[in-house]
């Protein structure tokens, strides 16, 4: 006899294992013994981290601010540390990278906290400052955004290529490692320390360094399909471009 409840019931089961609360509570006890090792191997990163050895960053760097010209030492704001997101934002791009505005929509309003702990960040790219702007107009974003176009800062700390470079004619290097293909604009985050009045290096993260940042991602990776980017992370979009 055709069994129409079983075939229904089939049909409606997820494309994922199935089992108890028991059998669930048991798997989900063994991946937290997991996490809490991640948990402590992050500290012992977080340590290491900050015993890198400072830098002194002696070449001289102005930028485009909404407040004038201003030199690296002064970007700090009279705090001590100072983070500088690289954001892809070329002289001749028409607006802002997509996945730079994800990241950059949760960051946004966690920068007062940031002040709060003697730390200031911004946003520097090499667009010239009347696009970030008005591109920061449009995201409805308060983050300080300056330019460092016709200033090597952005060649300096591995974020952007010359034309040589993005020709393949020339070696290029991102992440502490030689890339190939071309490339324009990549992002990245790197760490100051203002001692003294002089300037130290203190770190850089690029590419998946910089997951840390995006708390979406980091949402999804604990929503029921992850970051679900099987095809890519094309699904990204600006914030006032996806389909309502």
């Amino acid at each position: 006899m055709y069994d129409m409840t079983t075939e229904q019931e089939t049909a409606a089961m997820p494309d994922h294992a199935v089992g108890t609360y028991d059998e669930w509570l048991a798997a989900r006890r063994d991946l937290l013994v997991r996490e809490k090792e991640l948990t402590r191997l992050g500290d012992e990163l977080a340590a290491q981290r900050m015993a890198l050895p400072w830098v002194r960053v002696d070449k001289e760097y102005v930028f485009d601010t909404e407040d004038g010209r201003r030199t690296l030492p002064e970007l700090f704001d009279g705090r001590s540390q100072l983070l500088v997101y690289h954001f892809m934002f070329g002289p001749d791009w028409e607006a802002g990278c997509s996945s730079c505005s994800f990241l950059a929509d949760e960051v946004d309003r966690g920068i007062v906290h940031l002040n709060h702990r003697d730390v200031t960040m911004l946003f520097v790219s090499r667009a010239p400052l009347e696009k970030l702007t008005a591109y920061k107009d449009r995201m409805g974003w308060d983050v300080r955004w300056v330019s460092s176009h016709g200033s090597d800062f952005n060649f300096d700390f591995g974020v952007s290529f010359s034309d040589d470079q993005r020709a393949g004619r020339a070696p290029a290097e991102y992440n502490f490692r030689p890339i190939e293909g071309p490339h324009d604009e990549l992002p990245g985050l790197s760490a100051f320390a203002l001692s003294g009045g002089v300037v130290y290096r203190t770190y850089s993260a690029y590419a998946r360094g910089l997951d840390i940042v995006d708390n979406v991602y980091q949402l999804l990776d604990r929503a029921p399909k992850g970051r679900d980017e099987a095809d890519g992370d094309d699904w990204v979009r600006r914030r006032d471009e996806y389909d309502a």
